[in-house]
């Protein structure tokens, strides 16, 4: 049987200026180098043991048969920094199946290439494929990875490295980006078709533009607010980044802390901490703002929208803490939030920022009863620890099923990352594999990828993470 992939391409029917059609160039000598099996068979794919022929539509060799690929207009604020038109430089949308988006990566240039080749060297690929699925393992929404392949050709990133393409799976691919692109261009037709696109495909509950934005602020509110209970810290929060449905969108420069810092930077293009992993509360909110002012011309009063606006976004930040509080107290065993559990929570994390505790390791040796190994003032940490067991004592349900339930053993640290990289490079998938079959269940017991758990020694640190071009 043939690969089939049951396409029913929803954005190809929106109007011709909201995209470019676009195939995806052929590459020299395609690998398929990982398949997500199950994630395609949840997508209606069948036919998927023909792997030559997934090797040449996964590298974008093969456009498959009820595809019509595209690629996507959006602007975007980068850091801060208005840009009118971004899209889709290096990425082609084949269609949608099952109402998911699958898209190609690295799959070559486009009419928003902005001069640059539209191809991804084979690094970022295995990072965003490793960091996505765990992700998802770790119950976050997130774009999915459904293949990951090699081309035989390299792509030149201040040195010769080897190519790769990524195929991604998302709710959709629609932004804040996207919706600043036709505000930009004063096209209120086209925002309204796009507004109600989203809400058909995402938010079907909404019946205006000041419920569709309060339903986008609900979705990134809760992510935002997982994300920091993970200690993820995503690098490159610009509105073009930041996708509609609520989903983590974009692994570029992305990282997980080793040691508890609240403003621990890893991305090398972030020279002034504006995503910081304690600023992203903050700058998600700044993006809905943007999101807001796009949706003002679709509003019968102006005046009366930017009110109604500005207070849906203004209340943000308490819907951001309210998640934080209720993931937070879980992480310490508590599932029935009362007052005084916020000092609690903030007073165990200002030990663990002073003491540059590792942030998965603390959490995870509380029900064993060690954390006070991860810090160096263990007299303040047992004081701490007396008002915690206290507390736990007015707790309801079992305080070690909410800790294990809440607390991964695994994430994926940086230095396995680059470890998993550079033996990929080296044509070794084994630490990449055995990487991913951990990740695939974080909160169990590692067992035998406990060495998986480590922090990374001082030579093995990673400072910087760099975008994935």
């Amino acid at each position: 049987m043939s690969l089939y992939i049951p396409f029913h391409n929803t954005y190809a029917r929106l109007p011709e200026r909201f995209f470019a059609q676009q195939a995806p160039t052929p590459v020299r000598a395609p690998k398929l180098l990982a398949f997500n099996a199950p994630l395609a068979a949840s997508l209606g794919i069948t036919g998927a043991d023909d792997t030559s022929l997934l090797t040449q539509v996964f590298s974008g060799s093969v456009v498959p048969d009820g595809a019509e690929p595209l690629a996507q207009l959006y602007s975007g604020h980068q850091f801060g920094n208005w840009n009118p038109q971004l899209g889709d430089g290096r990425a082609v949308l084949l269609g949608e199946s099952n109402g998911y988006d699958i898209q190609l990566k690295g799959s070559g240039p486009t009419p928003f290439s902005r001069r640059g080749d539209g191809r991804s060297w084979l690094g970022p690929v295995l990072r965003e494929y490793v960091v996505s699925e765990a992700m998802h393992a770790l119950g976050i929404p997130t774009t999915r990875a459904l293949a990951a392949v090699s081309t035989g050709e390299d792509v030149f990133r201040e040195r010769l490295l080897p190519g790769g393409v990524m195929t991604r799976v998302a709710s959709s691919h629609l932004r804040v980006g996207t919706f600043q692109a036709l505000y930009a261009r004063k096209d209120v037709e086209g925002l309204e078709t796009l507004m109600n696109f989203a809400i058909t495909r995402h938010y079907p509950d909404a019946q205006s533009p000041a419920e569709f934005l309060a339903a986008v602020i609900a979705a990134q509110a809760e992510l935002i607010a997982r994300w920091m209970s993970v200690g993820f810290i995503h690098g490159v929060m610009n509105t073009d980044n930041c996708s509609i449905s609520g989903e983590t969108i974009d692994y570029g420069p992305c990282a997980f802390m080793d040691g508890y810092n609240p403003m621990q930077v890893f991305s090398s293009i972030d020279r002034n901490g504006r995503y910081a992993f304690d600023n992203q509360p903050e700058i998600i909110v700044w993006n809905m703002a943007q999101l807001a002012t796009t949706l003002v011309p679709l509003m019968p009063d102006g005046e009366a929208a930017v009110e109604t606006f500005t207070a849906l976004v203004h209340d943000m930040p308490n819907q951001i803490r309210a998640h934080q509080t209720r993931l937070f107290a879980a992480k310490i065993g508590l599932t029935h939030v009362r007052e005084g559990d916020q000092a609690l929570i903030d007073d165990l994390l200002d030990l663990m920022a002073k003491d540059g505790a590792d942030f998965t390791n603390t959490f995870r040796s509380l029900p064993a009863g060690s954390a006070s190994d991860q810090l160096i003032d263990r007299k303040a940490f047992g004081a701490w620890e007396r008002r915690w067991q206290d507390r736990l004592q007015s707790e309801p349900n079992d305080p070690q099923t909410t800790l294990r339930a809440a607390n991964p053993a695994l994430i994926p640290r940086n230095h396995r990352i680059e470890e998993m990289i550079s033996a990929a490079i080296e044509g070794d998938m084994a630490p990449f594999e055995r990487l991913l079959a951990a990740l695939a269940t974080p909160f169990s017991d590692p067992g035998d990828f406990a060495d998986l758990t480590r922090p990374p020694m001082e030579a093995e640190r990673v400072h910087q993470t760099f975008c994935g071009t």
